[in-house]
């Protein structure tokens, strides 16, 4: 016969795994922008001038975007990590009995 402590412990491991597994899927991936070429020679920055602006133009949208997708996932982050303490904390109490 099983020890009913350790069948408890299997139980709680399994849901820990099971619980962070499907927390995952909600994690975001914030990718940085490129940054943007800028050439070396004073003729080809003249040149090309429109090109350099709109990309110049792109990077600053997005890296604003990408710092609020930052803080997003901090947020988020904080708050699973909040949430798995308390779940810690029920562990503790469950394996103390």
């Amino acid at each position: 016969m099983k020890n009913p402590r350790l069948q408890r412990l299997v139980h709680v491991q399994a849901v820990v795994i099971l619980s962070t597994l499907c927390s995952a899927g909600f994690a975001q991936t914030c990718l940085a922008p490129a940054r943007p070429f800028l050439p070396n020679d004073s003729s080809s920055v003249r040149d090309y001038a429109d090109i350099l602006r709109r990309d110049f133009g792109l990077y600053l949208a997005d890296i604003q975007a990408y710092f609020r997708c930052l803080d997003e996932e901090r947020a988020r982050a904080f708050e699973e990590a909040s949430q798995v303490s308390e779940d810690y904390a029920r562990f503790l109490e469950m394996v103390s009995d």
